[in-house]
C-alpha cells in the first residue's frame, strides 16, 4: 500500500470520526418522522400542482418528487448492500395525466418511502457501510452518516414540496436543530456554484430566524421563497 493510499485511509478515518462525534441513533427516528411527513405533505398535491415551480430552480414539483423517489430507492439499495449500482439512484418516472386510470404519482412516491423505511429498519443496516456513488465512488460511509445525508436532503425537499403546493410546513424544532447540525457540516465552497449542485452558497440568516430558517439559509435557500 503506497503513501497516497495510506493518506486516503487516514483521511477517511478522520472524516468518519468528525461526522460521528457521539451517539447518532436519534437521526434514524428523525429520518423516519420526516419521511412520513413528506407523504402527508404530498398528499395535498392536486392535478394542477405537478407543474408548479419549486425552490429547486430547475425542477417543478413532478421533477422534484421524481428525484426524491429515486433517492429513497438509492438509499434503500445502499442499506441492502447494493448502493454502488447507479441504476438504483435514477429518478423514478411519475404517471402523467393521460396515463391509464389508477396510475397515481403519489403512490409511486409512497412506495419509495415504504421501501427506504423498511430497508433502514432491517437487521444489520445500522452496522453496514453504505455505497453512495453520487457522493463518492472511492469510499463508503458509516450507516449513521449516510442516514444523516438522507435525513438532511429530504427534510429540505419536504419544505420544497410544501412551498410548491402552497403549504406552510417546517419540521419540529428538535428535528430542525438536528438538521442544522448536519447542514453546518456541508462544505460551503466552489462546488456549490457548479451546475446541478445540490445546495447553493450559504445566505446570511435573519437575526430572529427560527431553527429551520437557519438550515435553509445554510444550504442557500431563502425562507421567504415564493413561486
Amino acid at each position: 500500500m503506497g503513501p497516497n493510499q495510506e493518506f486516503k485511509n487516514e483521511l477517511d478515518r478522520l472524516i468518519d470520526h468528525q461526522l460521528l462525534p457521539g451517539e447518532r441513533d436519534f437521526v434514524w427516528t428523525y429520518d423516519r418522522t420526516v419521511l412520513l411527513e413528506s407523504v402527508r405533505v404530498l398528499e395535498h398535491a392536486g392535478q394542477a400542482d405537478w407543474e408548479r415551480p419549486t425552490p429547486c430552480a430547475d425542477w417543478d414539483l413532478r421533477a422534484l418528487v421524481s428525484h426524491m423517489a429515486g433517492q429513497h430507492h438509492g438509499f434503500a439499495a445502499a442499506a441492502d448492500g447494493a448502493g454502488a449500482d447507479l441504476r438504483h439512484w435514477r429518478p423514478r418516472p411519475l404517471p402523467l395525466d393521460d396515463d391509464p386510470p389508477g396510475d397515481d404519482p403519489i403512490a409511486v412516491y409512497r412506495a419509495a418511502v415504504t421501501r427506504v423505511v423498511e430497508s433502514f429498519a432491517r437487521p444489520g443496516a445500522a452496522e453496514r457501510r453504505f455505497d453512495l456513488p453520487e457522493i463518492s465512488t472511492t469510499r463508503t460511509f458509516p450507516a449513521a452518516v449516510a442516514v444523516e445525508f438522507h435525513f438532511l436532503d429530504h427534510t429540505v425537499h419536504t419544505w420544497d414540496m410544501a412551498k410548491a403546493i402552497g403549504l406552510d410546513w417546517e419540521p419540529a424544532d428538535d428535528i430542525a436543530e438536528a438538521a442544522l447540525t448536519v447542514a453546518l457540516r456541508v462544505p460551503d465552497d466552489e462546488r456549490r456554484r457548479a451546475p446541478g449542485a445540490a445546495f447553493g452558497p450559504a445566505r446570511t440568516p435573519a437575526r430572529d430566524g427560527r431553527p429551520f430558517d437557519l438550515v435553509l439559509t445554510a444550504l442557500g435557500r431563502s425562507p421567504a421563497w415564493t413561486p
